[in-house]
């Protein structure tokens, strides 16, 4: 109904925020991560929204990226995670690290989540693996980090350097965190990405 909201930071609770959008005070539920994130009371926050239609509730929860948005939609299609579960995962990991997590297979982290048992782990890995690439994390990384340095760096550049990585016998998640971890990657080639990509392994 809302692809987000623009307004002034009018509160914080426990579970979310009230935003005040044009003298209307919408409450939005978001995560502990993102509510920390937040800037002070005052403030003009955007919030990118989902709403939810119960039959005794009408629900917005907010995300502070697209990204973050995008991987909730995706883990609430998973059947034994609604919008609480999916907030309560975003709560201890990013929308990065939870696709690095679910490519890499790493249902404990994802277990850490409140509420999210091992089954349900693995079942979210299960159900979301194919629909998440190692290409569309980069193309995200390449979007988010574009302005870093003189150069544009490709996702085409990154995907080798993570290949590369792999090719070593390191775990795909290990890679892709590595190559993320590069500062001014946008300057680099593939080589040079690759060599400041194994500093991070050590």
């Amino acid at each position: 109904m809302y692809a987000y909201l623009r307004g002034q930071l009018a509160g914080v609770r426990e579970d979310g925020i009230i935003l005040d959008v044009h003298d209307v005070g919408y409450r939005v539920l978001m995560s502990g991560a993102s509510i920390s994130s937040l800037p002070p009371v005052g403030e003009e926050v955007k919030i990118y929204t989902y709403t939810c239609v119960r039959e005794d509730a009408f629900l917005l929860y907010g995300f502070l990226s697209q990204a973050d948005l995008d991987i909730f939609k995706q883990c609430i299609t998973v059947s034994g995670i609604g919008p609480k579960g999916g907030m309560a995962i975003l709560s201890v990991m990013d929308a990065d690290a939870l696709r690095f997590a679910i490519i890499s297979g790493d249902s404990k982290a994802i277990a850490r989540a409140p509420g999210i048992g091992p089954k349900t782990a693995q079942r979210l890995i299960l159900e979301l693996k194919d629909k998440i690439s190692v290409e569309e994390v980069l193309e995200q990384r390449a979007l988010e980090g574009g302005a870093m340095g003189k150069g544009t760096l490709t996702s085409s550049n990154m995907q080798e350097a993570v290949e590369a990585l792999t090719a070593l016998g390191y775990s795909s998640s290990e890679a892709l965190q590595a190559v993320k971890g590069v500062e001014n990657a946008a300057d680099m080639d593939v080589e040079t990405l690759l060599k400041q990509a194994l500093k991070h392994m050590f």
